[in-house]
């Protein structure tokens, strides 16, 4: 018989219809049966020897719960899920009623590295996503997110675990490159089943939809930083693999779940990978020609929940590295984004823009990206370029800050989405990336030019990872009065423009491993912030470290 290898995922669900993704041991058909009476099939499709199925499910009641099962097979199918001995409640699908008096709640973060076995030690303090999922279980009746925003680094392919480089070294020599890091879509499966087979979390998964988008450790640090970078790393034996792997991986475990099931029938590249008795090559090849042009491909996407509109931003894949016209989303991209944004006056309530990378970052590191962005254009001269290109990869200097043509345009775009009589009561820019939590807003130096809804940018990371003491003190010292002088006297050397805006941290920096969650309900905003800690005698728990009201 067929069995589950991983999942389920709820990923997407509005109104009637919701789809759950699996993965099985061989072919098969999936199906997924409510407890009242809605259902739904799927064929399993093949990636490079492994089965998977997104399965459409239809016939739900808006403003219900419903358990579900998985069940595979053929014209006999048994159950695979829930596990018989499971100690966890049964996952649901929970459909809202937009419209009605329902308060939505998006819990988001970014930067999960794999929680070690629950017999060892854990190396980075207690995961917030583990965390938050034992206090649903404890009580699945109270207060629980209708929706996960995971920001990206979801896997981390450039820096494995111990358990996992032990793997990778029983199928190759680890003194050959990439030694350690992962080299190809099998080794990119175990970091998902790392990650994605612990319980708790696989529980957590099963129940709370989910929308995702990648950063640069999904593929590997500074991916895409710039153009000298990727020659460089397209000159290398193992890279070409490795930059394959991880878009196909990706689009398998995390893109497709995201979309919508009328998306999806409309998608070519669906279409052909599930059509196909294996789908290896037209993945792969679709996977090739998005590496070699960024328009062959749009990870970016949007969801709507009623009166809330989510635009998640692709912000890695969309790049333009040329250094004389640098922008972190190319034309398409920054069309398609504006479109969105700007579709429907008065449709929402509001907006969210969903960017891995924070949009205002501490003035010190915003005024040193703007900085080498000047060097590497030679601003300086070449000497100073060269130096600018070496400090850009050691210091991560690539953030909306590091595209000043693209900072500027977000910045106009939120101004114009936030404006007039139909605006939104909020437009909140999602991020993560920077390991540390904060709060910050936005003001328009000119009376009348800045938008009627209030901004925020909101930064929570990571979920489940470490900071250094010292990176935690350069963050501090980004925000104060003697940071932001120097960051001035950075910008005066590279001859960079004011920013046009100014902006103020309104909460933190909190350093943990944490998530945000956002209760959105009519044009009211609340923000909360829980930290996973380990309280002695008690376990561990998530403790609620800032709530305010946004609007």
């Amino acid at each position: 018989m067929a069995r589950l290898r991983l999942g389920p995922l709820l990923r997407y669900v509005e109104g009637s219809t919701a789809t759950v993704w699996v993965e099985t041991d061989r072919p098969c058909t999936a199906e997924v049966r409510c407890a009242d009476g809605a259902r739904g099939t799927a064929r399993t499709f093949q990636v490079a020897g492994h089965h998977y199925a997104l399965v459409p499910v239809t016939g739900l009641t808006p403003g219900t719960t419903t358990a579900y099962e998985v069940w595979l097979g053929e014209s006999a199918r048994a159950a695979v899920w829930p596990p018989p001995d499971s100690p966890f409640p049964p996952s649901t699908i929970r459909t809202p009623v937009h419209g009605s008096d329902e308060a939505l709640r998006v819990t988001f973060g970014s930067c999960r590295w794999a929680a070690p076995p629950s017999d060892e030690a854990d190396p980075v303090g207690p995961d917030a996503l583990d965390t938050l999922a034992a206090r649903i279980a404890a009580a699945p009746d109270t207060e629980r997110p209708d929706v996960l925003v995971l920001l990206g680094d979801q896997v981390y392919a450039d820096q494995t675990s111990k358990a996992t480089e032990r793997w990778i070294a029983s199928r190759r020599d680890l003194s050959e490159p990439p030694g350690a890091q992962v080299a190809d879509y099998e080794e990119y499966t175990h970091l998902y089943y790392e990650s994605w087979l612990d319980p708790e979390v696989r529980w957590l998964l099963s129940t709370v939809p989910s929308c995702m988008i990648f950063d640069d450790h999904d593929v590997i640090d500074d991916w895409n930083t710039s153009a000298p970078w990727v020659a460089e790393m397209r000159a290398t034996p193992w890279w070409r693999e490795r930059i394959l792997s991880g878009l196909m991986s990706y689009w398998v475990y995390q893109h497709i779940g995201n979309l919508p099931p009328d998306e999806l029938a409309r998608d070519e590249v669906y279409a052909a990978v599930t059509a196909a008795p294996d789908g290896t090559d037209a993945l792969r090849a679709f996977a090739a020609s998005s590496d070699a042009d960024a328009a062959a491909a749009r990870w970016s996407y949007r969801r709507d929940f009623g009166r809330v509109r989510l635009l998640m931003v692709d912000t890695r894949a969309a790049r333009v590295l040329d250094e004389d016209r640098r922008a972190i989303l190319d034309a398409d991209e920054a069309r398609w984004l504006r479109e969105q944004a700007l579709a429907d006056p008065g449709g929402y309530d509001h907006l969210l823009i969903g960017t891995s990378l924070p949009w205002l970052l501490p003035h010190l590191i915003h005024d040193a990206e703007g900085w080498n962005a000047a060097l590497c254009r030679g601003e300086r001269g070449a000497r100073w370029s060269r130096f600018g290109e070496d400090l850009r990869r050691r210091s991560d200097l690539e953030h909306w800050a590091a595209f000043p043509a693209s900072f500027e345009a977000l910045t106009s775009l939120i101004a114009e989405a936030g404006s007039g009589p139909r605006a939104p009561a909020t437009v909140c820019v999602l991020s993560g990336d920077v390991h540390h939590a904060y709060v910050a807003e936005p003001s328009w130096p000119v009376s009348g030019e800045g938008p009627d809804a209030r901004v925020f940018q909101l930064t929570c990371s990571p979920v489940h990872n470490s900071i250094p003491a010292s990176i935690k003190f350069g963050f501090r010292f980004g925000w104060s009065r003697a940071g932001r002088a120097l960051g001035r006297r950075f910008a005066r050397h590279g001859g960079v423009s004011h920013a046009g805006i100014a902006w103020r941290r309104t909460g933190g920096p909190w350093f943990g491993n944490q998530l945000m969650t956002l209760t959105l309900h009519g044009r009211s905003a609340r923000l909360r912030l829980d930290q996973a800690r380990a309280v002695r005698g008690e376990g561990v728990r998530l403790e609620t470290a800032e709530a305010r009201e946004l609007a």
